[in-house]
């Protein structure tokens, strides 16, 4: 049956070209796989054959040549040559002994014997071990597997890696000579030494049921047998048959139907090599595929944004008339209620001055009175031709000093009571505080004793509106003065103190009246309000809205609870402004 599946006549029988992977060194290969010869030789009589040993390069290289029929290789490279150029097993090495076809290979590591610090794969940390070199699956890429399972990294944990080449006994010369500290073989190299084994032992042994040599690694297929692009099918067919016939036990060697090599493409997905080194390459398409369930999750997302997106901008454009309309009639509302707290303020401040024109008419008499009896002195001299140089010029200088006194009363009656647009400034709390004073004690007859506290430091300033925090100044010291105007003069005085605290500050008018009762204190700031009989209870409403408006507050607290002043009789309202700052170019 063999003789009909080979072409005829004998004289066109074609050659048979074999390519081993030598592992073991020349003489050892030709051992090993001289069996498969002689077979091949009885059962195709008249093909040609010849066994070529190469490393991984140079069999890549005769394959892509076309110089070889077939190859037998170990599973790692197998893969790649399948991935790369096309190769297809046809069968798979059975060892027998235990080893079936699918659970034949490993790795073992081997320390010398007497190294018993080294007793599992994380001891390896910080060692030297020698290698057959990057390629190979049972001298290293094994071993790599099983390090990454235990979360150490050949490059990073180890302290080299020597790879020492082929024939694999170089291994066993760097672990023996201590040139490393421990290798990787094969299984079955090192139970192969016979007696010489016994200066060696494996690393971290695995249970393997069954299997006849000691593993550090788990277990992969056999070696294959495959066939390549350019062989012809009657040829593999025919030399599959050929070897599915040999025997163990009485050719030396067993084939089997094509083992599944699934595992060797999981080991190589998990380490990115061989076929799937692109795994490494950050593109875009490497990367879709290897988190492609987050891309789509991603892309859900933003499908989800966009929509959301879209209903909102439509839910934004629907409501775009309706919320300028809005925003069109609040900007009405809040110009109107500006108006109105302007013209609220200028009232008060008129209120103040109406209260005050009875004293400010008597104040006004005393300048033009005697501005009248230095013109009438200066008259009846002249008559009587009593009138010299020294005399008149005493008179018209006092007449013009008095003149630039009442002239000096109504600019700053004018200034308070003129309206306008609320606008803030920096100013010296001292300066205000002088400033309305004087304007205070301007328009009094009789006006009683106020004294300035000033404990700020030196250049200290506040943005403010000078007007308002005057007015204020002003009615205090108006309700200061008629809640003690009935008192004896000694507690008819008023003071007003300058501090500051934690960045404000803060001005008390202090009067030393009657006080006031719990009734009066719990509703004193409100509107209409007053314990004064001719009152409007206004003034203070509105102060306490021109501190808010600055962002400050109005309180009123009995001299014993206030800070900085002694205790006694009387009320101190206390003022207290944001945002004072100290200049010290003016230190």
């Amino acid at each position: 049956m063999l003789s009909l599946c080979l072409p005829q006549p004998a004289a066109a029988q074609a050659e048979i070209r074999i390519g081993v992977l030598d592992f073991l060194g020349a003489e050892a290969t030709v051992d090993e796989w001289s069996p498969l010869l002689h077979h091949l030789e009885r059962s195709l009589p008249g093909h040609p054959l010849s066994l070529l040993q190469l490393d991984h390069a140079r069999m890549r290289a005769a394959v892509i040549a076309g110089e070889l029929d077939f190859v037998i290789t170990n599973p790692g490279h197998y893969v790649e040559l399948e991935a790369e150029l096309g190769a297809s097993r046809i069968l798979t090495l059975d060892g027998g002994g235990g080893r079936s076809p699918e659970r034949a290979l490993g790795s073992a590591v081997i320390v010398r014997a007497e190294r018993a610090e080294l007793g599992t794969l994380k001891d390896l940390r910080g060692q030297r071990v020698a290698i057959v070199g990057r390629e190979g699956f049972g001298g290293f890429q094994l071993f790599w597997g099983a390090l990454t399972a235990v979360g150490l990294s050949p490059d990073d944990d180890l302290a080299a890696l020597h790879a020492v080449g082929f024939p694999m006994n170089r291994v066993l010369e760097a672990v023996a000579s201590g040139r490393a500290d421990a290798g990787v073989v094969r299984t079955c190299v090192l139970e192969s030494l016979g007696a010489g084994a016994a200066a060696f032992r494996v690393l971290a042994p695995r249970n393997e049921p069954g299997f006849p040599c000691a593993t550090s690694t788990p277990l992969y297929p056999d070696w294959p047998l495959a066939s390549l692009p350019h062989t012809a099918p009657a040829l593999a067919k025919a030399v599959a048959i050929a070897l599915l016939s040999m025997e163990g036990g009485r050719d030396g060697l067993a084939w089997a139907v094509p083992a599944d090599y699934q595992a060797v493409h999981e080991l190589f997905r998990r380490l990115e090599i061989g076929p799937y080194a692109y795994l490494r390459e950050p593109t875009l398409r490497v990367m879709a595929q290897r988190y492609w369930p987050w891309v789509g999750g991603f892309a859900l997302l933003m499908l989800g944004w966009i929509l959301y997106t879209v209903r909102v901008e439509y839910l934004v454009q629907k409501r775009t008339a309706a919320l300028s309309a809005a925003l069109t009639e609040r900007d009405r509302l809040e110009a109107s209620a500006r108006a109105a707290q302007e013209q609220a303020d200028h009232l008060a401040r008129l209120s103040v001055l109406g209260e005050l024109s009875g004293t400010l008419a008597h104040e006004l008499n005393q300048p033009l009175a005697t501005i009248t009896n230095y013109a009438s002195s200066v008259i009846r001299r002249a008559d009587n031709g009593r009138l010299t140089d020294a005399a008149l010029r005493e008179a018209t200088a006092e007449i013009a000093a008095q003149a630039e006194r009442a002239s000096a009363i109504l600019g700053r009656i004018r200034a308070f009571a003129r309206k306008r647009t609320a606008a803030r400034e920096g100013v010296e709390p001292r300066e205000l505080a002088t400033e309305a004073i004087a304007l205070f004690r301007g328009m009094m007859a009789r006006a009683p004793q106020v004294s300035l506290v000033d404990t700020l430091p030196a250049g200290a300033r506040i943005a403010v509106d000078r007007l308002q925090i005057q007015q204020v100044l002003l009615n205090l010291l108006k309700n200061g003065y008629d809640a003690s105007r009935e008192q004896p003069p000694a507690r008819q005085a008023l003071e007003v103190r300058l501090a500051s605290t934690d960045g404000k500050l803060d001005i008390s008018v202090r009067d030393y009246g009657s006080g006031l009762d719990a009734t009066a204190q719990q509703h004193l700031f409100e509107a209409f309000f007053t314990t004064k009989t001719d009152g409007l209870g206004l003034g203070l409403s509105i102060c306490r809205s021109i501190a808010e408006a600055h962002g400050g507050r109005l309180i009123a607290t009995s001299p014993a609870a206030a800070p900085d002043s002694d205790s006694g009789p009387g009320t101190c309202f206390t003022l207290s402004l944001p945002g004072l700052t100290c200049d010290h170019a003016h230190d």
